[in-house]
């Protein structure tokens, strides 16, 4: 492991703690791959506000679009097989489609490049209005002509990928699930990973939440919902961990992996951008990518009725990513950037001086809190309130193991004033002293706060 690694993933569990605490979310799970190998797996919050049920690293989430990225994986195992091309039309293996659509082919329809609509004329499956598409509903809506011509710009679409489910069934004679779960899902060793949600059987899952409004409350959402014929597309139930360990092995630097590297550059090749976000993101075969240089990442997301999800690999790093929240507003494409964010600011300033050991924790005034984060040289005066919690810190160099300079900070904090570590009678840091301000930990700050204004009021 990187020297860096090991102290970067300490404080993204402590920042991703209380960021979930912040910004009032249910729960959130968390699972960092470096290689193959799983080096954080964490969970915070509950599973289920209405019981209390704690979330753990075991509870299963509905990862919705993360789907799409299995299904594709299963397409280009069977062009890899020679079952099939990218460039044959799916009106080779799917009957009842519009013209236009069954002549798109394979490569276009997994590229979301097809033209085809979103979620058809009533996508209430989304709402819980009604129940997932099934078979004949899909086939109906592929009936209609499809909305822009083949290969004219990206388009999102989980009926084309519901399509895929249909093009795989064609060609193996399996029903999806069954064929996902024995050349996909078993193959790359997932242990807690199904298709749908009827598969999951026992084990412990999360529930979906709704947002504060407009009830001004959280309630819970079953997300129990059966897949039918949309698995392929949103239905896939699975762990923070599984799901960093499926990604993994598709980058193209995995050594071991269930496509060949010939494959995993095909399917995480930037092919269509998405010229209307200003993100700067790109659709491949079943994959989103973005970031630049050696950050550069691909992954997917996604969006089931109480929860939002995303993972991203870094190959250059060997690094992969993946954010599970089951909040209908979940933070997990914001917690995933600043996971990005403290990972290449470690990666940049290295691992911590061991004199700085002492220099850690979580400190508050009545502002706010500031997080003590030792990397390279310095000690970090860290906001863990921001989604970007390092931009701009405050740099501390040491003089002494308690003692040091605020050598680098915004002309209206305090640079060039000391800064001091307070210890107790036991030797233990108690409070830190950044220029003119104690910090204390956050018990006595609650008692300060209560005593100071618990009567205010009156």
């Amino acid at each position: 492991m990187k020297p860096w690694l090991a102290p970067a993933l300490a404080y993204v569990a402590s920042w991703l703690e209380f960021q979930r605490r912040f910004h009032g979310q249910p729960g959130c799970a968390v699972a960092i791959a470096n290689g193959s190998e799983i080096v954080l797996e964490a969970a915070f919050g509950s599973a289920n506000l209405e019981t209390g049920e704690a979330l753990t690293p075991r509870h299963g989430f509905r990862i919705a679009s993360h789907s799409k990225s299995f299904t594709s994986a299963g397409i280009l195992r069977l062009v890899e097989d020679g079952r099939l091309k990218l460039d044959d039309k799916v009106g080779q293996f799917v009957d009842g489609l519009h013209p236009e659509i069954a002549a798109a082919t394979i490569g276009q329809v997994l590229s979301n490049s097809a033209g085809l609509t979103r979620d058809g004329p009533d996508n209430g499956q989304f709402l819980d209005r009604k129940p997932y598409c099934g078979k004949a509903e899909l086939l109906a809506d592929l009936a209609r002509p499809p909305v822009y011509p083949a290969s004219q710009r990206f388009k999102y679409s989980n009926h084309g990928f519901a399509l895929l489910g249909l093009v795989i069934e064609a060609v193996t004679g399996l029903s999806y699930s069954e064929w996902i779960t024995d050349e996909v899902v078993s193959k790359v060793g997932l242990l807690e990973t199904k298709p749908d949600i009827n598969l999951w059987g026992e084990r412990p899952m999360a529930k979906g939440h709704s947002g504060m409004h407009p009830l001004g409350r959280r309630i819970v959402i079953p997300a129990d919902n059966l897949g039918n014929a949309m698995i392929s597309a949103a239905g896939f139930v699975a762990t923070a961990a599984d799901v960093a360990r499926y990604f993994a092995q598709l980058s193209p630097k995995a050594k071991k992996s269930v496509l060949s590297p010939l494959s995993r550059r095909e399917m995480t090749r930037r092919l269509w951008p998405d010229d209307e976000a200003s993100v700067g993101r790109h659709y491949g075969l079943g994959t989103i990518s973005g970031g630049e240089g050696d950050w550069r990442w691909f992954g997917h997301s996604g969006g089931f009725q109480g929860f939002i999800t995303r993972t991203a690999v870094f190959p250059a790093h060997g690094l992969t990513v993946c954010v599970l929240t089951n909040g209908i507003d979940g933070l997990a494409h914001q917690w995933l950037d600043g996971i990005a964010h403290i990972l290449k600011a470690f990666s940049e300033r290295g691992a911590p001086l061991p004199e700085a050991k002492d220099w850690t924790g979580r400190w508050w005034t009545i502002w706010s809190a500031s997080d003590l984060v030792p990397a390279g040289k310095h000690v970090l005066v860290a906001s863990p309130a921001l989604f970007t919690p390092l931009l701009d810190a405050a740099e501390i160099t040491l003089e002494s193991p308690d003692r040091g300079q605020i050598t680098r900070a915004s002309g209206f904090n305090s640079p060039g004033e000391p800064a001091e570590l307070k210890r107790d009678g036991t030797g233990t840091v108690n409070s830190v002293q950044l220029g003119g301000a104690r910090l204390v930990g956050e018990e006595e700050m609650k008692g300060e706060m209560l005593e100071r204004y618990s009567g205010a009021a009156s």
